[in-house]
């Protein structure tokens, strides 16, 4: 791992979260909450905040869980008890009359914004609300999604047809990744990268793709 010494190199490389871990505890900084969050303090610090005034954004609830029965639409999503277990996921099932439910990252973000607020005002049917407006409003969540540079490098990259001309593709991906994670270029996936990286990746290629390339 790069140890970043300035904010400019810290905010020009990418770090996975226990990477951003063990930088919060050689900085003396807080070590829980999300990428998003761990991201923070570090900033704070390179900007010249003592590391004794960054404190957590969340405050971890000793509530005991809710279970099904007290959970409602006037809930509250902080400091009620409410949490997204087993109890709560039947709650929703039986809310929208599905067969099955699942969390989602979206409902994992806007609870997590409403700790970091301190919103005491935000029950459940608020969460509710603002997952249905999400496509309409994502500024509450940009923070986090900009943590998910992988995932979203991942994603361009099947996105573009000309990678199906690769046998283990993931590990194509892996390949590029590698290549701008560490640079200072941005951490997104371009169709350019397939010629940039040519040689490198160019064992991958499918059979008939790869005799094609040695006919000519």
């Amino acid at each position: 791992m790069k140890i970043p010494h300035t904010l400019s190199e810290f905010t020009q490389n990418y770090y996975y979260k226990t990477e951003l871990v063990k930088l919060c505890q050689q900085y003396k900084l807080p070590t829980s909450g999300t990428k998003a969050e761990l991201n923070s303090y570090i900033i704070k610090y390179f900007k010249g905040i003592p590391s004794s005034q960054i404190k957590p954004i969340r405050n971890n609830s000793k509530h005991r869980p809710l279970p099904y029965s007290k959970i409602s639409l006037d809930t509250k999503l902080i400091n009620s008890g409410f949490c997204f277990n087993n109890a709560a996921r039947q709650w929703f099932t039986d809310y929208f009359g599905v067969a099955k439910f699942s969390f989602s990252k979206k409902m994992a973000i806007i609870k997590r914004k409403a700790e970091a607020e301190h919103d005491e005002k935000a029950t459940v049917g608020d969460l509710i609300q603002q997952m249905q407006n999400w496509n309409q409003n994502k500024t509450a969540s940009s923070a986090e999604e900009n943590t998910y540079q992988w995932n979203n490098f991942v994603r361009a990259f099947f996105k573009d047809p000309a990678t199906k001309q690769y046998n283990q593709r993931l590990k194509v991906a892996s390949l590029l990744w590698k290549k701008v994670r560490m640079s200072s270029d941005n951490k997104v996936y371009h169709h350019n990268m397939l010629k940039r990286y040519g040689k490198e990746i160019q064992i991958y290629k499918n059979r008939q793709e790869h005799m094609n390339f040695k006919q000519k």
